[in-house]
């Protein structure tokens, strides 16, 4: 095995030939990493990717789709890991990170849709995400209100209070804390009761090891000590 447990593979009877070349290798790697959710591991594969000569907008692409693959929260946390090594995102489109601007014909409404979304989720703290997922990546906060809130969770068919406590459910299971903390305030700013949050970690409880069972209950220990 080659490091990062993928295979030293070539074609078949030779061990020369190596199957996709070292920037691709080091760029699956990365994904591989990402998708495990350790973020020591996606440090040292971010780093040794660029030490390859992988494309920074490669990553930066890998990164954006991923939110569709293992989801907003392990992506999330990814993005931090990368702005740590790369510094601050800078601009918007062409002359910023680059890669591909997101508006299309229905932009506004999805757009207006979702802002009013997240910020009823958010409540006292939607600007300050909004800040924060600028400096991750300027595509970020279109994908996140616009695609996110405005596409999908603002879709009729199910209330905004359930689909929080849904969402509450899913990351405490995935471990992602900082994003857990996050939803827990918005089921509450949602119209969710104490009594609820409290109901749906019971329900979890045999899905949650150890360690996910006991940062589930201090973040949500810390959120009832707060305004929301």
């Amino acid at each position: 095995m080659g490091e990062g447990g993928l295979p030293r593979g070539g074609a078949p009877g030779s061990h020369d030939a190596q199957p996709i070349d070292p920037p691709t290798v080091a760029l699956v790697q990365v994904a591989a990493a990402l998708a495990e959710g350790k973020e020591p591991a996606l440090r040292q594969r971010l780093v040794a990717a660029r030490a390859a000569a992988v494309p920074d907008i490669w990553i930066e692409e890998l990164l954006l789709q991923s939110l569709l693959v293992v989801g907003y929260p392990l992506a999330l946390v990814a993005f931090g890991v990368w702005r740590e090594i790369t510094g601050p995102a800078s601009g918007r489109g062409v002359g910023g990170v680059g890669g591909e601007e997101l508006a299309h014909e229905d932009w506004e409404s999805w757009a207006k849709r979702g802002a009013a979304v997240c910020a009823a989720v958010y409540g006292r703290a939607y600007h300050k995400l909004l800040l924060n997922l600028r400096g991750l990546h300027p595509a970020l906060e279109d994908l996140v209100l616009v695609d996110a809130y405005g596409k999908v969770i603002g879709r009729p068919g199910l209330d905004l209070k359930r689909r929080e406590l849904c969402t509450v459910a899913e990351i405490a299971v995935l471990g992602a804390a900082d994003q857990l903390h996050s939803h827990l305030r918005g089921a509450l700013n949602t119209g969710a009761t104490r009594a609820e949050v409290e109901g749906v970690l019971a329900v979890i409880d045999g899905d949650l090891d150890a360690e996910r069972r006991r940062s589930a209950h201090e973040q949500w220990n810390d959120v009832k000590g707060r305004k929301l």
